[in-house]
């Protein structure tokens, strides 16, 4: 049974954070806000957890993950030799829409595809950076099944997802920001020399003023 808490009451915020910090360390699924979107996650050691994730939004078994993190100090922890251009764009951009693409530790034990590049980032939304303090690194990604809309309200989550997650938070409607609207910016720093493969929020300019060096995809 789904539970949902009302996150702009702050009694009630109090509680929902409480409830989902607990269904995750069960490994089950929340919905949670973004700074633009909703989004389902779960703790990022679960395997348990990953499953019902690409469970519920359609996905296939070796569909790759992305891990939302509440600092840059976690870094360490899970990505292997981490580049000093990397962590320059760790620090300049997040909390952001910054998705940093890093070689994942080895020793840790998770359901990620073999070889497969890590997608990072910490958020901005003020709830999700809270969850992320009591938890550790979690999973989350869009509360919508693969090719459907982005999710901009609780319910709109509710309706992609169903009875699949345990714990839904409201903050409200999402998206009347433009500038919250677009898409995170994607950079693979797994080499020396970071490359673009997606510009979004943050701009090419933007990056360049941080890590002049930093590549576009031919």
């Amino acid at each position: 049974m789904t539970v949902r808490f009302d996150c702009t009451d702050d009694a009630e915020r109090a509680r929902g954070i409480t409830a989902a910090v607990a269904a995750i360390k069960r490994g089950e699924l929340v919905v949670l806000p973004t700074e633009s979107v909703y989004a389902v996650a779960t703790d990022g050691f679960s395997v348990r957890g990953a499953r019902a994730v690409r469970e519920a939004k359609g996905q296939s078994a070796n569909t790759p993950l992305p891990i939302m993190i509440a600092s840059v100090t976690t870094i360490p922890g899970i990505a292997f030799n981490p580049s000093i251009t990397a962590m320059d764009l760790m620090h300049g951009f997040w909390p952001g829409a910054l998705t940093v693409l890093v070689t994942p530790q080895p020793s840790l034990v998770w359901d990620q595809p073999t070889g497969a590049p890590l997608a990072v980032r910490i958020p901005l939304h003020p709830l999700t950076l809270e969850i992320l303090r009591a938890t550790g690194p979690l999973i989350v990604t869009g509360a919508n099944s693969v090719g459907g809309s982005a999710a901009l309200t609780a319910d709109d989550a509710q309706e992609a997802l169903g009875e699949s997650a345990s714990v839904v938070l409201d903050a409200g409607p999402l998206g009347a920001d433009p500038s919250l609207a677009l898409v995170s910016t994607v950079v693979d720093a797994t080499g020396e020399v970071p490359v673009l493969l997606r510009e979004g929020a943050i701009t090419r300019e933007q990056l360049r003023s941080v890590v002049p060096s930093i590549a576009t995809l031919a």
